[in-house]
């Protein structure tokens, strides 16, 4: 559907509804992702998901496939905020042999290239957790700004962590 330079976002199909589960019940992809405590998808749950999927609501999901096919995630627009032109964004890889390889950044790219030519946005915000440096890095790669920090915001492993809350405007993506 909206093709980059490394992967392309599409529609979920139910076949990714499997793989999906695996890749979320990875502890080490999960505990990036969600605030909540890390407890184990069932299929039933992934199901439920996949169903509640709709071009008619404010949030637009893509799987996220290689060039050649092969789904290794998901990103989208989870939040629209229509009067202030502003969305929240969030990302995932799933399958780590496509991790510190720019498909992130590549997903970020072609999301964000959505958002400001599709949508007619003007701020795309999203939030990461403190530890997960890669995603940060990747994160001011594609341009965002760090606009401020929810101090000890995230139980995880035994510890609080920071939530880095980032945002890109529209000028400044045109403007690089």
């Amino acid at each position: 559907m909206y093709e980059g330079k490394l992967v392309r976002l599409r529609e979920y199909r139910k076949d990714d509804i499997e793989k999906a589960k695996e890749f979320l019940n990875d502890f080490e992809v999960r505990k990036n992702l969600q605030p909540a405590i890390p407890y184990p998808y069932t299929l039933e749950d992934e199901e439920k998901w996949y169903s509640g999927i709709s071009a008619v609501k404010d949030t637009y999901t893509f799987a996220l496939e290689t060039l050649d096919g092969r789904y290794i995630g998901g990103c989208g627009v989870n939040s629209v905020d229509w009067k202030n032109s502003k969305v929240v964004i969030g990302i995932f890889i799933g399958d780590k042999e496509y991790w510190s390889k720019g498909y992130g950044s590549d997903a970020i790219d072609t999301l964000v290239k959505f958002v400001f030519e599709e949508m007619n946005i003007n701020k795309i915000g999203l939030c990461v957790y403190s530890f997960n440096e890669r995603a940060v890095k990747c994160y001011e790669k594609c341009g965002f700004t760090r606009e401020g920090v929810l101090r000890e915001e995230l139980f995880r492993q035994g510890r609080y962590h920071d939530e880095i809350l980032m945002s890109l405007l529209r000028r400044e993506y045109y403007n690089k």
